[in-house]
């Protein structure tokens, strides 16, 4: 492997009667911590993570010579530095000392079960230590790395052939400054556990997507986002970040500390280091007072940016082959927690069982589709709801079933002509002139998709591979449902969708699956080459490159091993 200059946080190589001793910078400060779920404050100190971490390998009897390794350090050397037999030797070191973290040839899946992979070795490290050494056995055995959460990017985003690392039980909670209303936490962390341990603080996220299965590194990682014209993508609100790079420095950054790393790495896909940590800004819990109510396609778009002013939370679900529209709406309260009356139009039963049961029959008689949009529409959205609750659980709902999904960001100012153009397409098969890609959509029937088209609107922000950076940006979001794990067509309703959004100025959301190439991203980014310097700065042997990052943050004219 190449030679890399950035070594302060390199490894020291110690023989088994040596300890293992990081070293850091501190200042005392005070902040309060969660212990077993419970609240209580105490004196502890914040670290600038930006000089050695030493991880005691392990020699001796292992054959390694002890001068080698204690002067294999931070003094510029890298493993090229090592003998054969010294890096075969750490290699065997490194594997014992990993083997009740790392399971062979394991199958991986993503949620909804469209992509799979069966990683080389699979790891589950408990400890950032631990990461640091998957990391250097990566490095000696020229391996890729991925780090995964829940896996529930709708894509290849997880998927690798080398190492694995499920960040699952990185999951501790580091601090809170309840004064800042700030929150640290290990990055593997789960939104459900985090929503818990703030609610014990009093304290909650500002704006949500619509599931809290993911990971903290992985919401962040991929700009996941809420809806509120008010309120940035979610990686917006982190404050400061730890990350494990690709020659095993433990690198703290944040909004004043190596800024441009920082802005980097928020949203970065897990290609510059996996996210060990991250503080996160949150606000005082709230409750949310939710109303949701029918309207027609056409006075939305006629009234479409009052509408999106209308609420601090506002989105918008539209069901294909139909004009028929939802107004979700949400705002700030003090009232008292309220639900909807009950009834079996919001069942499970007849939501998801009954409902899965139909789109299955309407596999195979796919003109049925667009009465079942009209019936469901009819059943449980004809009527204004109303509620009241705490924030998460108005932010959150069910998703169903497996499913394909793809989203993309456009302008606020694109919003009526993408529904327009996409309009037309579902119902005649064509894509309006003007929409100038060269995969040109051909003129054929019109399609039988399913709803809803789901419309939501975000602030811009500042980090620099998040699609609303610098827009203020409308995702709009299409899905098919795969009824009981069975596949539906999808491909022509994508091609043609990605196609009206490519030509309004549009960014994919990077959990899904697309075909726009490092060129293409390079022209709607501003700050894509400024990234892609960074990542060949922290890594440039591609050592967290897999199949998706290469084809969208590798130029079609580089190679990498």
């Amino acid at each position: 492997m190449a030679h890399h200059d950035r070594v302060e946080g390199s490894f020291i190589l110690l023989s088994k009667e040596d300890e293992a001793v990081p070293s850091s910078s501190s200042t005392g400060t005070t902040i309060t911590t969660a212990q077993d779920q419970g609240a209580t404050t105490r004196t502890t100190t914040t670290t600038t993570r930006t000089t050695t971490t030493v991880v005691a390998l392990g020699a001796g009897s292992d054959g390694v010579d002890s001068s080698v390794l204690s002067s294999f350090t931070v003094q510029g050397k890298d493993s090229s530095a090592l003998s054969e037999h010294d890096k075969s030797a750490s290699v065997s070191v490194l594997q014992q000392q990993l083997r009740l973290l790392s399971t062979s040839n394991r199958k991986f899946e993503n949620w909804s079960k469209t992509f799979r992979c069966v990683p080389e070795q699979y790891f589950t490290p408990t400890t950032e230590e631990e990461v640091v050494k998957i990391i250097h056995l990566a490095r000696l055995s020229g391996k890729r790395v991925k780090a995964i959460g829940t896996g529930h990017s709708p894509s290849d985003l997880a998927c690798t052939d080398g190492f694995m690392v499920n960040t699952d039980k990185l999951n501790s909670l580091i601090g809170v400054d309840k004064v800042k209303k700030t929150i640290t936490v290990q990055a593997g962390m789960k939104l459900h556990k985090l929503h818990d341990i703030l609610e014990l603080y009093e304290l909650a996220m500002s704006n949500l997507g619509s599931i809290s299965d993911q990971s903290v590194a992985g919401v962040m990682a991929t700009a996941t986002h809420g809806s509120g014209a008010e309120y940035s993508s979610l990686c917006a609100a982190v404050l400061d970040l730890t990350m494990v790079t690709a020659n095993g420095e433990v690198l703290y950054c944040s909004k004043t500390e190596k800024p441009d790393i920082f802005n980097a790495a928020v949203c970065s896909l897990g290609s510059l280091g996996i996210i060990t940590r991250m503080t996160i800004q949150c606000e005082t819990a709230f409750r949310l007072e939710n109303k949701q109510e029918p309207a027609k396609l056409d006075d939305v778009l006629k009234n479409l940016d009052n509408i999106i002013h209308s609420a601090e939370h506002v989105r918008l679900w539209w069901y294909p082959h139909t004009d028929n529209v939802v107004v979700w709406r949400a705002n700030r309260t003090t009232r008292e927690i309220t639900a909807p009356l009950s009834s079996w139009r919001s069942s499970k039963w007849f939501n998801f069982h009954l409902y899965q049961g139909l789109l299955y029959i309407c596999r195979f008689i796919p003109r049925l589709i667009p009465t079942l949009s009209r019936f469901m529409f009819w059943a449980t959205q004809s009527k204004p709801l109303e509620r009241v609750d705490d924030s998460v659980k108005v932010f959150n709902f069910d998703c169903l079933f497996s499913q394909y999904v793809t989203e993309w960001a456009i302008p606020w100012s694109r919003t009526a002509e993408a529904l327009k153009a996409l309009d037309q397409f579902i119902e005649t098969g064509y894509v309006a002139a003007g929409s100038d890609s060269k995969d040109m959509v051909k003129k054929e029937d019109g399609l039988k998709v399913h709803f809803p088209v789901e419309i939501r609107f975000v602030k811009k922000d500042d980090v620099w591979l998040s699609p609303a950076y610098g827009v203020d940006t409308c995702y709009i979001g299409i899905i098919m449902y795969r009824p009981y794990g069975k596949p539906v067509p999808y491909k022509r309703f994508w091609a043609g969708y990605e196609q009206i959004m490519a030509s309004l100025d549009g960014r994919p959301h990077w959990a899904k699956a697309h075909k726009v190439t490092y060129q293409e991203l390079a022209k709607s980014y501003p700050k894509m080459e400024a990234f892609s310097a960074i990542r060949e700065q922290l890594d440039p042997e591609g050592m967290f490159l897999n199949d998706y990052l290469q084809r969208h943050f590798v130029p079609s004219t580089s190679s990498h091993p």
